[in-house]
């Protein structure tokens, strides 16, 4: 081989060389700009994901301090309907009482201004479901009457309601005050004939035999 063709060998095994390396170094080039693309793309979605971490933590606040606010308006606020109600009815008091303190006070009309504002306040009592408990001549029920005291009677069947102290009142079918009442009890006299009424072997002996 001669020194030309070995010097064409040189020359072609150093440009292949130099090709390799090129290509190395753009293969390299390639990867690392894919990388910084990779990089970029993942710290975008970072901030986009830190960015909404943001707006739904300020939404939340937002909405906390929203809830506080009804609740602080729920508490003032509530009996505001209830207060409407009773305003008429507060005003009708105020000019039965004037009415009262002049020197030719009518009673008759003192009486029917009474009878007006209280129909008044039974009105806006039934809008918000309470419910007047007046158990005059009822059985006697432990769960919305309150015995003040029993007493002997011969008008009354035993275990009845015969006198009420004070109503009682219902809200939504949920008692807000017992009634207060008498309880008849069966008199001495009552259970005496009772008594006479039964034989020895304790039958009871029919009046109409």
């Amino acid at each position: 081989m001669s020194d030309n063709d070995k010097q064409a060998e040189m020359n072609e095994a150093e440009a292949l060389d130099d090709e390799g390396q090129e290509t190395e170094a753009n293969e390299s080039a390639e990867g690392t700009e894919d990388l910084h693309l990779l990089l970029e793309d993942a710290r975008n979605k970072a901030d986009e994901h830190w960015n909404e971490l943001l707006r739904n933590r300020a939404e939340m606040e937002n909405l906390r301090k929203r809830n506080a606010r009804d609740v602080e308006n729920a508490h003032k606020f509530g009996m505001e309907k209830f207060i409407q109600e009773i305003l008429p009815v507060w005003d009708s008091l105020g000019r039965g009482l004037e009415a009262a303190q002049n020197d030719d006070v009518d009673v008759q009309s003192i009486r029917e201004g009474m009878e007006l504002t209280l129909k008044m306040m039974n009105a806006s009592m039934e809008k918000f479901n309470l419910e007047e408990i007046d158990p005059q001549g009822d059985v006697f029920n432990p769960e919305i009457h309150q015995a003040m005291t029993m007493q002997e009677t011969a008008d009354f069947a035993p275990n009845t309601v015969m006198a009420v102290f004070q109503k009682g009142y219902l809200l939504n079918d949920r008692l807000i005050r017992p009634a207060m009442v008498v309880v008849a009890k069966a008199s001495n006299a009552a259970k005496s004939n009772e008594y006479e009424k039964t034989d020895e072997s304790g039958t009871k002996i029919d009046d109409q035999a």
